[in-house]
């Protein structure tokens, strides 16, 4: 019997339910710090189960966490006096990498996370607890040309300045040694890069750092010049919103495929008002050039963007081009920078296309190995975006030495955190479109493609079904719902621009989407027939012809699958409407999978049978027709189907999502054409 009162879950320390408790509070809000960006501590005493004795313990967000949404298992806990004790054996800043390794010889336990770089600087400040965050009004005064000086303004000696020095241990012993020789002082700012408060209390830390970050806002707000961006571009302002998601979509794809040349990604699109504001200003070019400065934002955004040189009203085709052009000197210029700073024992080069595509009048396109990487890019551009006007408005923006932006680009330890992440999912980088995706084999195949890693868009004629498969799968950084009637070439159109402004473009293109009606010939209408073949394959038609443009574009290849059916070749009873437009489906992969292959499109097909389970045509009325055909109950019409088969198993959508997953998850690169049955055998309807 179980006991009646089980042991509760342990409560965490109390040192560390506050820390997770402040640690949430000013990682929720950006204007603290930026996504999975700064850290936090505390410093207390816990029972060492190894002596029974008490041991002062430090708690530190790892490596790579998210401050808004930390959690314990994401805290390094290191023993303090074994962490002070590096300091008697530190080599100096040539040997700098040496002691992240260090520090693994002072964790408590299994340690927890992984401690990140600025371990030494929370553990060697005499402060109970410390926050180091990246907020734009703290970095706005960080890069600063005369940043000491206006932080002296702002804050007078409550807030001290420390010269840019690359995280590490140097830069704990500098900002120790601040905080001993300036006991009035609540936190300081480090040149180029965030700030640092501490308290001996995690609510007088927390409010230090809040003190700190909003009296730099009121600062800049108050010191500030109206325009820092300088005056408008004669022809700059952002287009209208129709008009400007237009162009977006129209360039998206083109640009997307410009920013996979080395690596394929998934892009993100964003036209908020201070980034159309900022491309709209005179200083967006010189600014622009200077590239960002705070290490997190760099790392994420590249050193700096590729700008569009052309006005909004340029014709589309010479924006094309435009790019086209600017992306081969984009990339040249950055092979020219890693080979200025590489050494023999830097890590090659990871690729040299931006990461951020500024078009004025447009907005931003940002890309990331996933769609939340690339979203948060663009995020931290426009971070970069705010501390560049607040910089400006006071002073001149002036961000660290490139040759310092490479030594952290291309730092061992940034190097080795980057092979610790797990290897990518087959389908990750690729965007896939489904049609019919809101039930049956549509939902299983959108649901099979996201667990292998792609990016969906769930299209379907029932705009709810859209919504909260779309919603199941993840929300937007996994998937988008988008409501098509696939027979509407204006509606797939839609489908494919809103597939180019939420992941930049589409790579796989699933035409599920169907109906069915179980008739004799002579009771078959010239309405059933042409409702069958305009939603089938008029609809599979116009959608693989929009993707075909969208693929071309890209230039990446890609992926088009029919559902077709065992129906396709095999001649049932009383099903002309519905098994002829299944076989001109099935010709459709054939042709275009001839005429494909030259833009490396591969066209494949999959011809199920016997599903019932889960499916919106069986529920629609399909089921009972064909039960009535072969004279059975509805509710036995799957194991009626199982039992005719050669395998006697049930065909489920799951199945015939495994096939689409075969065909388009990487084994097979060099198969076009071909259709693979899923109807757990069926003789008559084998491919000849």
């Amino acid at each position: 019997m179980p006991h009646p009162h089980p042991h509760p879950l342990p409560l965490p320390h109390p040192d560390v339910a506050a820390l997770l408790a402040r640690s949430n509070r000013l990682g929720s809000d950006a204007r603290n710090t930026n996504f999975a960006g700064g850290n936090t501590s505390a410093k207390g005493t816990a029972v060492d189960p190894a002596t029974g004795g008490e041991v002062e313990l430090l708690w530190v967000k790892g490596s790579g966490g998210d401050l808004g949404t930390l959690t314990e298992s994401g805290l390094a806990a290191l023993r303090l006096d074994r962490l002070r004790a590096l300091a008697a054996v530190y080599p100096g800043v040539e040997r700098e990498d040496e002691m992240v390794a260090a520090f693994d010889y002072c964790l408590h336990g299994r340690g927890g996370a992984a401690p990140s770089i600025d371990t030494a600087m929370h553990g060697l400040v005499e402060a109970a607890h410390v926050d180091h965050l990246h907020p734009d009004s703290g970095i706005a005064l960080a890069t600063a040309a005369d940043g000491e000086k206006l932080t002296a303004e702002c804050f007078g000696d409550t807030v001290a300045w420390v010269p840019w020095r690359r995280p590490g241990f140097q830069l704990g012993l500098d900002i120790a040694a601040i905080k001993r020789d300036n006991p009035q002082a609540v936190g300081c700012v480090l040149g180029g890069h965030g700030i640092t408060a501490w308290g001996d209390s995690s609510d007088e830390a927390e409010a230090n750092s809040l003190h700190i970050i909003r009296t730099a806002e009121a600062f800049l707000a108050a010191r500030g010049k109206a325009e820092p961006f300088g005056p408008l571009l004669d022809g700059h302002g952002p287009l209208p919103l129709e008009e400007r998601r237009e162009r977006a979509a129209a360039l998206a794809p083109l640009i997307r495929g410009l920013a996979s040349t080395d690596h394929p990604q998934v892009g993100h699109f964003t036209d908020t008002e201070p980034v159309l504001d900022f491309l709209a200003r005179a200083e967006h070019p010189r600014l622009a050039a200077l590239g960002t400065s705070c290490p997190d934002h760099f790392l994420r955004t590249k050193v700096r963007p590729l700008v569009l040189d052309l006005p909004p009203g340029a014709p589309l085709e010479l924006a094309k081009a435009r790019l086209t052009e600017l992306h081969t000197a984009y990339r040249t210029d950055y092979q020219a920078y890693y080979d200025r700073h590489a050494t023999p024992d830097s890590p090659a080069i990871r690729g040299a296309d931006p990461a951020i595509v500024l078009v004025p009048g447009v907005g931003m396109f940002s890309f990331g190995k996933d769609k939340q990487t690339a979203r948060v890019a663009g995020e931290f551009y426009l971070n970069a975006i705010n501390v560049m006007r607040g910089a400006e408005s006071v002073s001149a923006y002036a961000p660290i030495e490139e040759s310092e932006k490479f030594a952290i680009e291309y730092w061992a330890l940034e190097e080795a955190k980057l092979r610790r992440m797990p290897a990518a999912k087959p389908l990750a980088t690729r965007v896939a479109l489904v049609t019919g995706a809101g039930s049956g084999i549509g939902k299983a195949i959108a649901h099979r493609l996201v667990a292998e890693g792609a990016c969906v868009v769930v299209a379907d004629l029932n705009a709810e079904n859209a919504a909260a498969v779309a919603e199941e799968l993840g929300g937007a950084d996994k998937a988008v719902a988008v409501p098509v009637d696939v027979t509407s070439e204006e509606q797939i159109a839609a489908a494919f621009k809103a597939a180019a402004l939420a992941f930049g473009g589409v790579d796989l293109v699933v035409n599920n989407a169907g109906i069915s009606i179980s008739k004799p010939l002579l009771e078959t209408t010239a309405e059933d027939w042409d409702l069958q073949h305009d939603i089938m394959a008029r609809g599979s038609f116009l959608v693989s012809r929009e993707a075909a443009r969208t693929m071309a574009e890209q230039g990446l290849g890609g992926d088009i699958v029919y559902i077709a059916s065992k129906n396709a070749v095999f001649a049932g009873p009383n099903n002309i409407a519905y098994s002829a437009t299944k076989a001109d489906q099935a010709h459709q992969v054939r042709l275009l999978a001839a005429e494909l292959g030259e833009h490396g499109i591969r066209v494949n097909g999959v011809n199920p049978d016997g599903v019932v389970r889960g499916s919106g045509i069986f529920a629609a009325g399909w089921g009972a027709q064909r039960a009535a055909t072969y004279g059975i109950e509805e509710d036995k019409l799957g194991e009626f189907y199982a039992q005719r088969t050669i395998l006697k198993r049930e065909v489920l959508p799951e199945h015939v999502a495994a096939a689409v997953f075969a065909l388009t998850g990487g084994d097979l690169t060099h198969t076009t054409g071909l259709h693979i049955p899923v109807d757990a055998g069926v003789a008559a309807a084998f491919l000849r």
